[in-house]
């Protein structure tokens, strides 16, 4: 069953497509991230499937209803990210009483002890807080609330190395123990990566992939050698990036697609083959076309 579904979705803002005919579906009980550079459309995407914003175009779907001014779906989902619109009146104490009377499989044990382990004082208020700690206790919102689905938009910023680490192991905990539809919006991939199960992946508003972790895991190969080896080599190949080593060597990243025999071949010709990260891989896949950072210091 799809929890969330986008199928043909576009939002513009004037003349910009935040959105471009975006369709993809999530199901249940998965931790999806959501991976693009600045602008890909990712939090428009996330307030179209939190009820926040109508879609220009298209269709949206969670669990089977469209979710703007949605109270049965805002019921059974949250989105968390920095702009939380908290009540200024209520300390977090009563805010936590507040979430707890509104959604149905609300664990106010786990917030409590979230609270006291993250350090947290019942009596602040929300607005009182620095940046690191407000999103520390968005983030115990999110994770108490045990709705069926649950987004995070940037969740960590502002939080130390450490409570990044502690809220990313206790969601992990918590959803072996609770399992449900998490989506998890992140500009840092190696920090959220050993947590996911699938990544969508962002480019100018459309799906530009939609993947197992361990299937973008062999998605693409480096390929080195020498330049001019290396350059008769590509000739149709799939070339997502390429960039001078120095020394007259290159490298390249093409898609894995390779059979053993052109894998053997290209070996023969001092051409080696190694890893990507996944996170450098994205980073590749979403760059701009006109080439890297370099070409802006080779232009005449």
């Amino acid at each position: 069953m799809s929890v969330l579904e986008f199928e043909n979705v576009t939002k513009t803002y004037g003349k910009k497509k935040a959105l471009d005919e975006l369709t993809f579906s999530i199901g249940e009980n998965r931790i999806t991230g959501l991976i693009g550079r600045n602008g890909a459309g990712k939090t428009t995407m996330l307030k179209i499937a939190a009820g926040f914003m109508r879609e220009s175009s298209g269709e949206v779907r969670v669990f089977g209803e469209n979710p703007f001014n949605n109270l049965a779906v805002s019921a059974n989902m949250i989105m968390v990210d920095n702009d939380l619109n908290l009540p200024a009146s209520l300390n977090i104490g009563e805010l936590l009483d507040t979430a707890a009377s509104f959604y149905p499989n609300w664990d106010m044990k786990l917030a409590r002890n979230l609270m006291e382990y993250f350090r947290l004082d019942l009596k602040q208020h929300h607005t009182g807080l620095s940046k690191g700690m407000k999103n520390t206790f968005n983030a115990i919102l999110g994770l108490a609330s045990r709705c069926p689905l649950t987004i995070f938009d940037e969740p960590t910023n502002g939080m130390d190395a450490g409570v990044r680490k502690d809220f990313y192991r206790a969601l992990l905990k918590d959803y072996i123990a609770n399992p449900r539809t998490i989506i998890i919006s992140s500009h840092h991939l190696n920090e959220v990566e050993d947590i996911l199960e699938d990544i969508l992946l962002l480019k100018d508003g459309k799906q530009f992939l939609h993947m197992t972790v361990e299937d973008l895991r062999e998605y693409a190969v480096v390929v080195s050698g020498k330049e001019e080896v290396l350059n008769g080599w590509l000739s149709g190949h799939e070339v997502f990036h390429r960039s001078s080593a120095g020394f007259g060597r290159s490298y390249a990243v093409v898609r894995n697609d390779l059979s053993e025999d052109q894998i053997s071949a290209a070996m023969k010709n001092s051409l080696e083959f190694s890893g990507i990260s996944n996170e450098d891989l994205c980073l590749y896949l979403t760059s701009q076309e006109k080439g890297g950072i370099d070409d802006v210091f080779n232009k005449n």
